[in-house]
């Protein structure tokens, strides 16, 4: 990830102090971020999930590409370092190999959870329980429509336009 670095000249590079937080779960602020330096914890609920700690890491992806608030809390672990990204839209619009790795990313994250699921969905059929619901998430996953999304220009989509 560390090539996302060499497209970030347009963010805002900012210091984090230990134990601030960066982004809070159910907060929408349209920025992309990306670690500098530093490690990072990301918190779902009470759980620390995720410790990002490569530099050129990217956070706030989820909630930039869906127009949806921050799905997780990110806190620094340490004293960290990060590019902060304002209009993330516009930022991906104009930088297609960063969008290119992302949605690698998400397409990694993807297959992974769904290979657990699969595999849970084996281990735990006829079971009766919770977990044999599993096949019907991963169905779902697949069915899922798209959201609100509309193709055309980006002039389209500019209110100013």
């Amino acid at each position: 990830m560390r090539a996302v670095l060499d497209y970030c000249t347009g963010g805002n590079r900012r210091e984090i102090a230990a134990g601030t937080s960066v982004l809070h779960e159910g907060s929408k602020t349209g920025h992309l971020f990306v670690l500098i330096e530093g490690r990072l914890e990301v918190i779902k609920g009470d759980a620390v999930v995720a410790v990002i700690a490569e530099p050129g890491a990217m956070f706030g992806e989820m909630s930039v590409l869906l127009d949806q608030p921050h799905t997780a809390t990110v806190r620094a672990a340490s004293d960290s370092v990060i590019y902060e990204i304002d209009d993330a839209a516009a930022f991906l619009r104009d930088q297609p190999a960063v969008s290119l790795l992302i949605a690698r990313l998400l397409a990694q994250r993807l297959n992974i959870a769904t290979t657990y699921l699969a595999d849970l969905m084996h281990q735990y059929a006829g079971h009766g329980n919770h977990l044999s619901m599993v096949g019907e998430i991963l169905q779902s996953m697949i069915s899922l429509p798209p959201s609100q999304v509309s193709p055309g220009s980006d002039r389209q989509s500019d209110p100013r336009m």
